[in-house]
């Protein structure tokens, strides 16, 4: 009996695993390119363009505008927004890949499906690629369901266990043990990463999985560098380039870093993507650090990371335009900062302000206003040459006084006054150190050309997903089915194991069957001593699993 019941259950899950049979006709590819510049305002990118004296990548795209509320608010963060153009639902703050259950933000909510897994489940090949860490909340709106955004542990398990093709960024943090961990010691994680700096103590995983020997053994080549990420030939790439987030693009190019370019990253991925797809693909790139810098109020990182982010937007550009069916889809997910060319020094003046005293101050900086912190030495005797690689330059005694000041009230009050003193220079304006609610650009290459106009957020990935040919909601109905309530249904006692909050388990027992185990936010299911794997990643939310009804038994 057994023997048979567990036949069954394997050639039930195998059917939804194994590739379609090779048609006679070959299958016309599609691929989407989602590039998603977070925290971005229009000001910004005109900024941007000025910086650069010359038209800007995205500029040829521009067709029209996105409207990026959420659920309850005209101002929304990257967690709902992030949401809304992966599912095409608007949620709450805080929420990834999940939306609420009720009207009201009660903590209830359900998982949703993403473009990112409607793609991957009909056989596209799928990549993220960002400066973030991974785990941070627009690639993880696409690639995970949480219900906070600093569920960084969750997040990373789902990602490692839902497959995607290419993985590139930040976030190794979140991948390996705690130093003080015994698995962490004894599988000698640090020892694995070459380039990437001895975590701090006590940071890490909390759970002692080690998801750097989980990612190597499901076939990922691991990559560090720049120098590896160009060499490396495999058709499943992870690249690990930082303990947290990477570095802003002029910081990177000011010390020579050994960390990839977005730009770099982005067209590796696409021509590995491209090379091993027999359907086609869906890839996310993020710009993330343009929000950050914004967040910051530091004009030098917006254009560092607006300008990094237009040269990856090239790259795709060019694969867009030798490459058939294939739609670019650009966008911000909301504005952020409120900056201005021009402010309160420039109200009588603005008429005759010209290029040259909003530019050239920017101009002479070598260093973000983190890169330039990072400088200040312990003495605090290197303020001067801190402040000129942030284009501070000759100095009042005033100014020398502020800055110094600042730099013994620690790294948060050094930036704010490099960054106060830039803007004045620079004759720009900042209105708040938080998000915007401002409408935003569209840019769009490809697919039917139909984007002009004005578009809410959750427009765009339900547009992506109708080129690719794939149900978001059907994804939902295959992937996340409440297990609780299809277990009791057919008959399986469910309880919860290991309810410590680190490694859950779902149960499920049924009289004369093998028990099932179904470990959160992993894709595999134990039947008995064995372990398949599931079409989908199992979800953990308020005290219930979401599972992918294709890999449930039917016995």
């Amino acid at each position: 009996m057994f023997n048979k019941v567990f036949l069954l259950i394997i050639l039930l899950v195998s059917t939804t695993l194994l590739p379609h049979p090779t048609q006679a006709t070959p299958i016309e590819k599609r691929n989407v390119i989602f590039m998603i510049m977070d925290g971005t305002n229009q000001t910004a990118t005109t900024l941007a363009r000025w910086y650069k004296e010359e038209p800007l990548v995205l500029d040829e795209m521009a067709t029209g505008l996105v409207r990026t509320y959420s659920k309850p608010s005209i101002v929304t963060d990257s967690a709902a927004a992030g949401t809304a153009l992966s599912t095409g639902m608007k949620t709450f703050k805080d929420y990834v890949g999940i939306v609420p259950g009720g009207e009201a933000a009660t903590g209830d909510g359900k998982p949703v499906a993403t473009i990112m897994e409607a793609a991957k489940l009909e056989g596209y090949r799928t990549g993220l690629v960002v400066t973030a860490p991974v785990q941070h909340a627009t690639p993880a709106t696409f690639s995970s369901h949480v219900m906070n955004r600093n569920q960084f542990q969750d997040i990373a398990k789902q990602q490692v266990y839902l497959g995607m093709d290419v993985v590139m960024g930040g976030g190794v943090e979140s991948l390996v043990p705690t130093q003080n961990s015994e698995k962490r010691n004894s599988q000698g994680a640090d020892k694995e990463l070459k380039s990437i700096p001895m975590l701090p103590k006590n940071t890490g995983r909390t759970d002692g999985e080690n998801l750097l020997e989980v990612i190597r053994n499901k076939g990922y080549s691991l990559v560090q560098t720049k120098q590896e990420l160009a060499q490396v030939r495999s058709a499943h790439i992870w690249g690990a380039f930082s303990t947290d987030d990477m570095l802003y693009d002029f910081d990177r190019i000011a010390t020579h870093s050994d960390q990839p370019s977005l730009a770099q990253m982005t067209e590796k991925a696409l021509n590995v993507l491209e090379e091993t797809s027999e359907k086609g693909f869906f890839l996310l790139v993020e710009g993330s650090k343009v929000d950050w810098a914004a967040h910051q109020n530091d004009p030098i990182g917006i254009v560092s990371e607006v300008l990094a982010f237009d040269e990856a937007v090239g790259r795709a550009l060019n694969f867009a335009k030798t490459h058939q069916n294939t739609e670019l889809v650009v966008v911000t997910d909301h504005g952020n900062s409120g900056l201005t060319i021009g402010n309160e020094e420039t109200n009588k003046t603005y008429a005759t302000t010209k290029f040259n005293q909003v530019i050239d101050p920017l101009k002479k900086a070598t260093h973000t206003v983190e890169g330039a912190v990072s400088l200040l030495n312990q003495r605090h005797s290197n303020v001067k040459e801190v402040a000129e690689a942030y284009g501070l330059d000759g100095l009042s005694d005033e100014e020398f006084d502020q800055l110094k000041t600042a730099a013994y009230e620690g790294d948060t009050a050094m930036k704010n006054a490099l960054t106060t003193l830039l803007a004045k220079r620079a004759h720009l304006g900042f209105t708040t150190h938080g998000h915007t609610g401002e409408d935003v650009v569209l840019y769009a290459y490809g697919g039917d050309g139909n984007w002009s106009g004005t578009w809410d957020n959750t427009d765009l990935p339900k547009k992506m997903a109708k080129h690719l040919g794939v149900s978001l909601e059907g994804t939902t109905r295959a992937l996340l089915v409440d297990a609780n309530a299809w277990l009791s249904d057919h008959g399986y006692n469910t309880h919860l194991a290991d309810t410590n909050g680190e490694n859950i388990v779902l149960v499920a027992s049924k009289r004369g069957l093998p028990t099932l185990r179904f470990p959160a936010n992993k894709n595999i299911v134990l039947i008995g001593e064995n372990q398949v794997e599931l079409p989908g990643v199992t979800v953990f939310i308020n005290g219930r699993f979401y599972l992918p009804n294709e890999g449930l038994p039917r016995q």
